[in-house]
């Protein structure tokens, strides 16, 4: 006999022995009946839910008492939009002098309140923090008339209200936008900049155009559906209103694996603990709303298929130009690797459509910080309770920091406080460390021949529609009403999925009882059972072929596509050619824009030396920071020390301001710049200059050890204000 070890022979015993195998089996069996009688009733309160859900005149899933401040429908031009102040918890105390925290819902299929589902989210990090919270929700039905500009100029509005209501804080509102909430506040951003704070846009698609060869297949949607006339088609058919239940759709398409299996089965597998988990999350996936036809057709044209936010094409109705480039704000953009519906290509590559370099950037007085997940997908960046006790938290933590960034391009990096020896407080350290427009190709991997093929398809997207609106659409919308259009929308298979699963259903009227009697007595298998491993086992054959197929699929769409639209004569019949700069205008290297920047760069250098020890001490720091691989919270700690021994008087704003205008005279011209730190402390007696070069030392050692790079510029500093120094008197009796 070959010797077998010890632990395998305890795993096969039940095998080995026939009383054991029929005991396991007979285990099995009843458990798996009991599962499967939990499972369903699970399914049916799933379906009940549902239900409520939908009969709620404003359903949503915000875990936080909230009170509506402004109602959309009285605006001017009405919206489905609410602004509501966040009711803080017991035991949470607020401070009304920090600024306030707006969280804007995605109106992407689903219901509103992810941002604020769980304690641990983007409400409830803000609220920790003691700063006061709102929320920008919606109805499930849309005002009818309602456009997109008209929700855009809403939020504006919404966003003044927040202001006028913090005055005293002195700062502006931060904004936090999800998912599609993140391109609506960038619009609303560029047309209004004064209303708005630091702007985060956690997994918002920008630049639809972008993504990576091999993955990211949901951007080749619009040309293999032939374009936007089954958008058009989808809202005549629901007689002027487009059911977000086919956006759904579309996301639970993206993981076969997951929306086929692993998701149901995980229920299924582990019925006594995930019940309550699933039930919470489905409360909101199955949240659907509707849209007006001309919503989500402005959506799909301008922006899916266009393409046209984040190359500054888009005009509003009464000529507004909605340019990126106007946003006053920082901008922190969110995304991760594991996003398959916003991936990073598509968070990021506006950054790259706009400008040419960071000059550009700086120019344009613009601070954009960018963080990449590893691995957590489209949901996780704005629910999970990881995401928010980290990257959350510490943006929340650092946002007066990042308001006062000087402008320019930086990538986050956070790392525990403990792996740094920094004693301060929070587990985690938030670094910035500067970047070029080049360094985010490995990210966006733009690619000209990738460029024609999606211009390709805007171009033929376009002429389809016009035949639909010409020759199909009258008749659609003659034959469709507004009753048939509901009937429609009750009949959509993933709505279907929960009301046949509900108590509507008399078939289910056994399930309840019976899972009822199972839950007083269930004794949960054990997990050693031998066919509950090999049922474990089958389940993950069965994942990893649903992965398969997904991978396989996507392969063959992404060929489909690229060899469709890459043939020359399509793209020539669509009115592509060779000339770049006609396919897709580059604002970056406008005549207008290189004009602003001449004319920016000229009443730059006419204040090289104005001013006095305030721009001297801020220009000083900047240049030394400025040898640096990075900066971290902790000089901030030494800056808002700057802004209070500069002077009392110098409040936040005018404290950025002086900020980043003496960051742009460094950038002008770095040795007149420094060569005029003299004369701007020229007046200061030799205490007040022994006081600014060590209040410039502390700030420096506030971020740990010097690099030989900084030292030499403190040197620089401190010989220049060495020469501000006044003479010391001659004291030497005169000569008889």
């Amino acid at each position: 006999m070959f010797p077998m070890h010890a632990a395998w022979l305890e795993a096969a015993s039940p095998v080995l022995d026939p009383f054991g195998l029929i005991r396991a089996t007979q285990d099995y069996w009843q458990d798996t009946f009991e599962r499967s009688v939990l499972y369903w009733d699970v399914m049916r309160q799933r379906g009940n839910q549902y239900l409520e859900h939908m009969e709620q005149t404003k359903p949503n899933v915000l875990g936080f008492e909230a009170e509506v401040l402004v109602d959309g429908r009285d605006l001017p031009r009405p919206v489905n939009y609410e602004l509501m102040r966040i009711l803080p918890p017991l035991g949470v105390t607020i401070d009304p002098l920090k600024r306030p925290f707006v969280v804007v819902d995605p109106r992407a299929g689903h219901g509103p309140g992810i941002g604020g589902f769980k304690p641990d989210s983007e409400i409830g990090v803000a609220m920790r923090a003691g700063h006061p919270c709102y929320f920008i929700g919606f109805l499930p039905f849309p005002v009818p008339g309602q456009h997109v500009e008209d929700v855009v100029d809403a939020e504006i509005a919404f966003m003044r209200e927040v202001g006028a209501r913090h005055v005293e804080a002195n700062e502006k509102p931060v904004v936090i936008g999800n998912c599609q909430a993140g391109w609506q506040l960038m619009m609303a951003a560029a047309l209004e900049p004064d209303a708005f704070g630091p702007i985060l846009v956690a997994g918002a698609p920008l630049s639809y155009w972008a993504g990576e060869r091999g993955r990211y297949p949901m951007r080749y949607s619009g040309g293999l559906l032939g374009g936007s006339w089954l958008t058009a088609f989808a809202g005549d058919l629901g007689a002027g209103l487009f059911d977000g239940a086919w956006l759904v759709q579309n996301f639970e398409r993206l993981n076969p694996a997951n929306t086929l299996w692993s998701k149901q089965y995980r229920l299924y597998a582990d019925v006594d603990h995930e019940s309550e988990r699933y039930l919470q999350f489905e409360r909101w996936w199955g949240g659907h709303i509707v849209l007006n036809a001309e919503e989500i057709q402005y959506i799909v044209d301008n922006l899916f298929i266009g393409n046209r936010l984040s190359t500054a094409q888009l005009i509003t109705r009464d000529g507004r130009r909605i340019d990126l480039r106007n946003v006053r704000s920082p901008i922190v953009v969110f995304c991760s690797q594991g996003d398959n519906i916003t991936p990073p290509p598509q968070a990021l590559g506006w950054v790259s459509d706009l400008y040419d370099g960071v000059d550009d950037i700086i120019a344009n007085e613009q601070t954009i910080v960018y963080c990449v997940h590893d691995s957590t997908g489209h949901l996780g960046i704005f629910v999970s309770g990881s995401i928010s006790r980290r990257e959350h938290a510490e943006f929340t933590a650092n946002m007066d920091y990042i308001d006062v960034l000087p402008p320019g391009l930086y990538e986050t990096a956070i790392t525990p406080r403990d792996a740094t020896g920094d004693a301060t407080d929070g587990d985690y350290l938030l670094e910035f460390r500067p970047r070029g427009v080049d360094d985010l190709q490995p990210l966006v991997q733009r690619r000209d021949d990738d460029e024609r093929r999606f211009a390709t398809v805007a171009r033929l997207s376009e002429s389809g529609l016009a035949l639909y609106q010409q020759y199909t659409q009258p008749w659609i919308q003659a034959v469709m009403t507004p009753e048939a259009g509901r009937w429609l929308r009750r009949l959509h298979p993933i709505r279907l999925g929960y009301k046949l699963l509900s108590d509507r259903n008399p078939l289910m009227s056994t399930v309840p009882v019976l899972a009822e009697q199972i839950r007083r007595q269930r004794q949960p298998l054990s997990p050693d059972n031998p066919i509950a491993q090999w049922e474990r086992s089958v389940a993950t054959r069965i994942e990893e072929n649903l992965e398969a197929y997904g991978e396989w699929r996507d392969r063959i769409s992404e060929a489909l596509f690229m060899n469709i639209y890459g043939q020359p004569w399509l793209q020539a019949l669509a009115g592509i050619g060779p000339d770049m700069a006609r396919m897709r205008p580059h604002p970056g290297r406008a005549p207008e824009h290189q004009h602003f920047l001449r004319t920016r760069r000229a009443a730059l250098r006419e204040r090289i030396a104005s001013g006095g020890a305030r721009e001297a001490v801020v220009r000083a720091l900047i240049y030394i920071l400025g040898g640096a691989p990075a900066t971290d919270e902790r000089n901030f700690k030494r800056l808002k020390a700057t802004r209070e021994e500069l002077g009392k008087s110098l409040d936040l704003q005018q404290f950025k301001m002086l900020v980043r205008e003496q960051f742009f005279i460094l950038k002008l011209d770095v040795r007149e710049a420094l060569e005029a730190l003299p004369t701007l402390i020229a007046r200061s007696d030799a205490t007040q200059v022994d006081d600014y070069l060590t209040h410039i030392t502390h700030i420096l050692d506030a971020s740990g050890p010097q690099s030989e790079h900084v030292q030499k510029r403190l040197e620089r500093v401190r010989t220049l204000f060495e020469k501000a120094r006044p003479a010391a008197p001659n004291h030497e009796a005169p000569q008889a």
